[in-house]
């Protein structure tokens, strides 16, 4: 088995992130500031948002949390995207009310879109683009191969698809209207499942020397798990995101890099 440690690639990244923050703040007078809007009572958020928080304290960008009613929402993100000092802003999903999702993420302007959420946002889905570094970073070839992505959301599926088919890549989207999904995914050379499903995808399901990415998470206890079967992590033939470590920790990192990003163009913008 070979682990895809998602954590070790982000360290090399958040060392450079961390000199571009200290450069902006020390030759530009600009202090990147990220917005996190938090309006649903839920302990996978609490966890991300936490993880957010510190991993801004570490490379120097000021996260502020906006706790709030989900009815308020709409005026805050106004207020935020006027605010100069806010460089980018997140709605942590899922909300209370699903069913709000869409336009409360087109309220957000498209420049502080760090989320790459929205539908005119400047930026690409921070975790689409972590999945595409975590295979990079790894080597695992993706041209001519054939790629599977189990589950169509809007934070991971559906994005990841739009990116690696526009880039002209053999992908297939499975959802919870597939049929003998078990059959289907026999034929896939990489896996990526973001289905909030455990346990759904099992070992019969995965073919010989697959690449498997676990982008799934779900609460069960207090503890955080992903979509991929124990059985699964038993084989030691297949590329494989770790229980922890995978996906998630290049997620952050993406999403600071749009940060730093959109940081850097407001500076581009006063010159």
């Amino acid at each position: 088995m070979k682990l895809l440690d998602g954590s070790e690639l982000a360290g090399f990244v958040k060392e450079r992130q961390a000199k571009q923050v200290r450069n902006l703040r020390q030759s530009w007078d600009t202090f990147p500031r990220l917005a996190i809007i938090v309006a649903n009572d839920n302990p996978v958020i609490d966890t991300y948002v936490r993880l957010k928080e510190a991993y801004g304290a570490d490379i120097l960008i000021d996260v502020v949390i906006h706790k709030v009613d989900q009815a308020k929402v709409a005026d805050l993100i106004s207020q935020l995207n006027q605010d100069a000092s806010v460089h980018g802003i997140v709605l942590q999903l899922p909300l209370a009310d699903t069913s709000e999702t869409d336009a409360l993420i087109a309220l957000i302007d498209p420049a502080k879109d760090v989320d790459g959420l929205g539908p005119n946002a400047e930026y690409v889905s921070a975790t689409a683009t972590a999945i595409d570094w975590l295979l990079a970073g790894y080597n695992v070839t993706l041209r001519d191969r054939q790629i599977a992505i189990v589950g169509n959301g809007r934070l991971v599926g559906a994005p990841l698809a739009k990116l690696w088919l526009k880039a002209g890549l053999q992908v297939t989207v499975y959802d919870s209207t597939t049929v003998d999904l078990q059959a289907q995914l026999r034929n896939a050379d990489i896996i990526v499942t973001a289905t909030g499903v455990p346990g759904l995808i099992r070992s019969t399901m995965i073919a010989p020397s697959a690449t498997v990415v676990d982008a799934g998470t779900a609460s069960e206890d207090g503890v955080i798990v992903g979509d991929i079967a124990d059985d699964v992590r038993e084989r030691q033939d297949l590329k494989i995101t770790p229980h922890r470590g995978g996906v998630g920790p290049l997620t952050i990192t993406a999403l600071f890099d749009n940060v730093i990003t959109a940081a850097r163009k407001t500076v581009a913008t006063e010159d």
